[in-house]
């Protein structure tokens, strides 16, 4: 559509006088051209304007104002060349500082001086290649990992998958002791990288009527643990082996609750084969007033009450343990939307999308999505 055709819709939805529409004209052209418009999902032919449009539609008119007054001051953005910067520093300001410091403890020296130390430079470059990194899901942007440190990081240390087949695991250690001409080498530092943790249950849960420990670092283990016991592949990770967990973006409560979880989760994972802790780290934790909240967000809580289909419901979203998905996914409320991507736990006015079925003699509002998301369970 049209730019200004889709700015003089927004006005008439919003019905708002010359003045308002001059100001909120400027403000709408400013952040769809320097944000929204590179949302990866919007549909053929639309970008931001002309979704805002349609999205405030479902919305009576007395509710509109409160709806656009959200996504002016209290959506949260993060854009490509946000995630870009995130993923770009992950190698220097994470893998390698615990590479310098590992050395530097290993040799008793001080980390700022390894530089400096012929043993401790060989031991770096050593350390380095015996690191392996992991990609929990597609967010992971192993690609621009990988593009970023040519000559740092080859491309036999970079996978793309939390569950790793036995095959895979042979050729990666296949390819460590050919580059390190060492048939006994085995990976002393291993990351699994995700971009973003809202509840932190994805990556480590307790089910408590299974009573077993569940999530993508169980699933690792348990790839892990099966090749070490395949007689073709033996030994993959030594004795003083460290495992690390890196996000990109983690919400206050998220990097609490994994950081507990993954204490609680020790002893039972306790295993000859398995470090006595993970290693957490988050390049980006959003301010914990972040979350939409009574008292400051009523209008706005009010508006996912009235327009919310139970059909988004689903067994995978109870795991979270919160029914009613108005606030999100386990009940997180964050007005937070990713570039490639709208975390189901932000509040489901900002992504869900229904058509208002109805079920058991009661028709739901249909929902319309403000950026669409794309669902990893259908």
């Amino acid at each position: 559509m049209n730019e200004d055709l889709a700015l003089r819709i927004m006005g008439d939805i919003m019905r708002w006088d010359d003045d308002e529409s001059r100001k909120e004209f400027r403000w709408l052209k400013l952040m769809a051209r320097l944000k929204y418009d590179g949302y990866r999902d919007f549909q053929a032919g639309m970008r931001f304007t002309e979704s805002l449009a349609t999205w405030l539609q479902q919305f009576d008119q007395a509710e509109r104002k409160d709806a656009y007054t959200f996504v002016k001051e209290r959506l949260v953005y993060v854009g490509p060349g946000e995630v870009r910067r995130l993923v770009e520093q992950f190698f220097p300001n994470t893998i390698r500082q615990r590479i310098v410091q590992t050395v530097a403890s290993n040799l008793g020296i001080k980390p700022y001086t390894v530089l400096t130390n012929p043993d401790a430079a060989a031991a770096i470059k050593r350390l380095s290649r015996q690191t392996l990194v992991l990609g929990l899901s597609d967010g992971a942007r192993m690609d621009i990992v990988r593009h970023s440190n040519v000559g740092r990081l080859s491309n036999e240390q970079l996978v793309l998958a939390p569950q790793i087949d036995t095959e895979k695991w042979k050729d990666l250690l296949k390819n460590l002791r050919e580059d390190l001409e060492d048939p006994d080498a085995l990976f002393k530092i291993v990351y699994l990288v995700d971009d973003f943790a809202g509840t932190g249950t994805s990556f480590l849960r307790y089910k408590t009527n299974e009573k077993k420990w569940s999530g993508k670092l169980k699933r690792f283990r348990t790839s892990l643990f099966k090749a070490i016991n395949d007689p073709d592949v033996g030994d993959i990770v030594a004795p003083d082996w460290q495992l690390c967990a890196h996000h990109y973006m983690a919400t206050a409560d998220a990097k609490a609750k994994m950081t507990d979880s993954e204490m609680s989760a020790r002893q039972d994972m306790k295993h000859k084969n398995w470090p006595q802790e993970v290693h957490l780290s988050f390049a980006t934790v959003f301010d914990e007033k972040l979350p939409i909240a009574a008292g400051t967000d009523d209008a706005f809580i009010d508006l996912a009450n009235k327009y919310y289909d139970p059909v988004i419901e689903t067994k995978h979203t109870a795991v979270g343990g919160v029914k009613h998905l108005g606030m999100g996914y386990g009940g997180c409320a964050l007005p937070i939307v990713l570039e490639h991507n709208t975390p189901n736990n932000s509040a489901a006015l900002l992504w869900a999308e229904t058509t208002g079925e109805t079920k058991d003699g009661i028709t739901p509002p249909a929902m319309r999505p403000l950026f669409r998301r794309r669902q990893r369970h259908v």
